[in-house]
């Protein structure tokens, strides 16, 4: 997703451009020890890092600096949003970075604390009145009758620029580069997890464009329609259902999702999830949360599929989520006991494969 060249002068979408600009700087790329498998980097790009602390605050980013430079976006325009995640947090900070009005529509289902981030960044939410899944067409309508600017995330990350790339520039090769000065400077694997797709578009379409000898795995939650998706080759698959793993996983294939970029999806259990998370923190002092520990499971997989097989190489998983927002969910035993997940016969999986370099196959029912 390219936009015009910004205009080179002192205007507001000039000094809006820059500020965003300003905003943008790489994430680490952090390894994961496995101690049993010497011949395999295993690492993580920690989108934590962000300044909102996930993956989609570099999308958000990209919508609206492509909104500014296009004139979508000008000085006092309000900005709305149908999301009641970390998106929606993004996007109230960086609606505050260049003094724009933000309003996100919530799902009655949205966690509290999203909503007291969003506030906290300087935006208002309204919950909307119809079910989660119309959330979206709330906040068109809303913008419309307002007068504001309906920022679509969805849409956006189905958008192509002119050559035909999807949005995030420079995230694969932001990856590649911290990865030069490993023993894996090409990887056999990049592992993402999949909400717009924007993520594994982005980093498919490097691979397929520029052909490095590396493969793009997308690891998908239960109940999401992507693994369903791209092994039946039905695009409109769905599902129904809501993926308890915020972020990613989706009851509908968003157009954004490009299964033609795709070499592999991993389905991973919600319960490994949580326990890929935990045994991050507990093993590489990284506390992410719980769609980092969906991608992270589906590369130790393939990591050890890796070694099964007598071959070396990188995996790098993307850990699109920080830790905090899950303190009273993914975070906490007696919300997964209400859940019905146990993530301890996962985590000792983990520990078995840095230790011993044991992975039972195949996978548990639901892996």
């Amino acid at each position: 997703m390219t936009a015009p060249a910004p205009p080179a002068d002192g205007s507001w979408a000039a000094r809006a451009l820059a500020a965003l600009a300003a905003d943008a700087a790489p994430t680490p790329l952090r390894p994961v020890p496995l101690p049993a498998l010497p011949a395999v980097g295993l690492y993580v790009k920690d989108e934590s890092a962000q300044p909102t602390g996930s993956i989609k605050h570099r999308l958000l980013r990209e919508l609206f600096r492509t909104a500014v430079a296009e004139g979508a976006l000008t000085a006092g325009t309000p900005v709305v949003m149908g999301s009641g995640g970390a998106a929606a947090v993004a996007g109230a900070r960086l609606a505050g970075l260049l003094d724009l009005p933000f309003t996100a529509v919530l799902p009655r289902t949205a966690p509290p604390a999203v909503r007291t981030r969003i506030e906290a960044y300087g935006g208002r939410c309204r919950t909307g009145e119809r079910p989660p899944a119309a959330v979206l067409e709330e906040a068109r309508e809303l913008a419309a009758r307002t007068g504001g600017h309906f920022l679509d995330h969805f849409a956006g990350a189905a958008r192509r620029a002119p050559d035909g790339r999807p949005p995030l520039p420079g995230f694969a090769e932001e990856i590649l580069d911290g990865l030069r000065t490993t023993r894996h400077p090409v990887p056999a694997w990049l592992v993402t997890g999949a909400g717009t797709g924007a993520t594994a578009a982005s980093l498919g379409a490097r691979l397929r464009h520029h052909r490095p000898p590396a493969r793009l795995a997308v690891a998908d939650p239960e109940n999401s329609a992507y693994f369903p998706a791209w092994a039946s080759g039905c695009d409109a698959y769905t599902t129904g259902m809501p993926s308890r793993i915020p972020g990613i996983g989706r009851p509908r294939t968003e157009p954004g999702f490009r299964a033609d970029l795709v070499d592999l999806v991993v389905p991973v259990p919600d319960a490994a999830s949580v326990a890929a998370m935990r045994w991050l923190e507990r093993t590489a002092g990284l506390a992410a949360g719980p769609a980092a520990g969906t991608a992270l499971w589906a590369a130790c997989h393939l990591a050890a599929r890796l070694a099964a097989d007598g071959r070396g190489g990188g995996v790098v998983a993307v850990a699109g989520d920080g830790a905090g927002p899950y303190r009273a969910t993914h975070r906490d035993p007696g919300w997964l006991a209400a859940q019905g997940l146990d993530p301890a016969p996962y985590e000792a999986r983990l520990d078995r494969l840095a230790a011993a370099g044991e992975w039972n196959w195949p996978e548990p029912a639901g892996g």
